[in-house]
């Protein structure tokens, strides 16, 4: 009677599919935020993310179809729902380690396409068994709540609405509430305590299923004492920050000499300061390269743009070495602006507007005479800002000797590497293209200008450099700097494979870092390696 009872209370089963509709986008949305900071959130990340989850609910579909015809058992259905719930609290948990695993073993055994592998393991590892169990839930509802044929049409529907509902609200709460709030983890716990109480309403209506519940209460109360955890870079002891925003991982730490920020565990730095305002040393003393290009120095009010602002390493650069000018920043991540202004001393009078790049030079009705181009989505370009569009764009925001200064990261050595595909499309836009290889880094930065006049202004200007260590960085500059040769790679708003390129240029990184590892562990096996990284 009691099992009659409940499965007659089509609200109930309704409110089933609202949930589980809901427990799988939100499972999918925190997937991207747990690998994200691994394997970054390009959109290749995001295609793998979506194609196993598609393919695991399909299959759920199947087995919880043939299964509700063979065994029309509500109390298996609640007990899959159960078991995802379980499995769901143990990902913040185990995830993290099964990532860094994966990684390890992929690094030492692929050779190309490491994203592709590593986030394809991962998500079949993580969460294509949960949510093939949550796939069971909608053709097992529809045995139970179709009572005949004559309303069969109205019930599906009605469940397929629920469902829909319930992936709409599941798409918005992480993105906007739980994740920005309390993190992915906590994220995870909230669905998965969700769907535990679901099964367990069930349960006790039927009054079955004791043990079942004691031991998912057990384990989920486990799981929130020790997966509630915002680290994603558990080794480390001593980072300053570590936290999530709507569109980062973000990491601060510091030393003795510099506060870094990173938007990726495992590679990559976003922005550095060093504590005595000295040059970094990095790409962003050659960007300083560029206000010299541009007669800054000679200008009553010169205008400074930075796209991607980040913690504002550049803009507090040109603050330092160049009177009068006026610098804004745009950063879409608000929550890396205020990073700035508590850890990298970001200078109050660098006004930054919390916006997209190219969204904000749509907008914007001031020419400037030096914009910086240093966006990247985790470590990744964004598509829309490395288009000829886009550059036609920044060319119209700039000064008649204005100058453009692009930071490529991730030079490749190929033919039709993402670089390459760059340069090309800014060739096509302005007349004069130089570049110059940053020693010691991954990184390239690029000089356009429609002047005729780039080269030799910053010639002239950078030989009247008062300060010393910058007038030592600008002849390394100018040694290094290249004037650019175009070929015919371009990208358009069309047609922009940058996640793809970048996919290449990874690997080529990754495995150019792990090649020296790859060879301990050949000679002298894992004793050995284990004994160089304690060296």
């Amino acid at each position: 009677m009691k099992e009659n009872k409940i499965l007659s209370n089509k609200g109930y089963l309704y409110m089933t599919e609202f949930f589980a509709g809901m427990s799988v986008m939100a499972v999918e949305l925190g997937a991207s935020r747990l690998l994200a900071p691994y394997f970054s959130s390009s959109q290749i990340v995001w295609t793998i993310i979506i194609g196993t989850i598609m393919i695991a609910m399909a299959l759920g579909n199947i087995y919880g179809g043939r299964y509700a015809d063979k065994n029309p058992n509500p109390d298996k259905l609640y007990g899959r729902i159960l078991f995802a719930a379980v499995w769901i609290a143990l990902i913040p948990v185990v995830g993290k380690y099964v990532i860094l695993a994966i990684t390890a073993l992929l690094v030492f055994t692929v050779n190309s396409n490491f994203l592709v592998w590593a986030g394809f393991m991962a998500c079949m590892l993580l969460f294509v068994f949960p949510l093939f169990l949550l796939g069971t839930v909608t053709p097992s509802l529809v045995k139970y709540t179709v009572d005949s044929l004559t309303d069969s049409g109205k019930t599906v529907g009605m469940l397929n609405a629920s469902n829909t509902i319930g992936s709409i609200l599941g798409t918005f709460l992480p993105t906007f509430v739980t994740i920005p709030s309390v993190g992915t983890s906590v994220t995870f716990l909230i669905f998965a305590g969700i769907l535990l109480l679901l099964s367990i309403i069930y349960f006790v209506g039927v009054g079955k299923g004791s043990k079942r519940m004691a031991a998912g209460v057990f384990i989920f109360l486990l799981c929130c004492v020790t997966g509630y955890s915002e680290s994603f870079a558990f080794w480390e002891k001593d980072l300053t920050y570590e936290g999530e925003s709507v569109y980062n991982y973000l990491q601060v730490r510091e030393d003795d000499n510099s506060v870094i920020l990173s938007t990726n565990v495992l590679f990559g730095v976003q922005s550095v300061m060093r504590k005595d305002n000295s040059l970094t040393g990095m790409y962003y003393d050659y960007a300083l390269a560029a206000p010299f290009m541009a007669n800054v120095t000679k200008k009553e009010q010169p205008k400074i743009l930075i796209l991607g602002n980040g913690t504002g390493t550049f803009a507090a650069q040109c603050k330092r070495y160049f009177d009068r000018v006026q610098v804004e920043g745009v950063e879409i991540d608000e929550k890396i602006t205020g990073l700035a202004r508590q850890y990298f001393k970001l200078p109050e009078d660098v006004d930054v507007i919390t916006c997209d790049g190219r969204a904000y030079l749509n907008v914007a009705d001031q020419k400037y005479d030096v914009i910086m181009v240093d966006a990247y989505q985790d470590i990744t370009i964004p598509f829309q800002m490395s288009s000829s569009e886009f550059f036609v764009l920044v060319k119209e925001h700039l000064t008649d000797d204005g100058v453009m200064v692009v930071n490529m990261n991730m030079r490749g050595q190929e033919e039709g590497n993402i670089n390459q595909y760059l340069a090309d499309t800014i060739s096509t836009v302005f007349g004069e293209v130089y570049t110059a290889d940053v020693p010691g880094t991954t990184n390239r930065e690029l000089y356009a200008s429609n002047s005729g006049k780039m080269l030799s202004d910053f010639t002239v200007n950078s030989s009247q450099i008062p300060d010393p260590k910058l007038s030592d960085m600008m002849q390394q500059v100018a040694m290094a700097m290249k004037i650019y040769e175009a070929g015919d790679y371009l990208m358009t708003d069309d047609k922009a494979p940058v996640e793809l390129l970048g996919m290449k240029a990874i690997d080529d990184l990754i495995f150019g870092e792990i090649e020296y590892y790859k060879q301990i562990v050949e000679k002298g096996g894992i004793s050995s390696l284990l004994d160089a990284l304690e060296q």
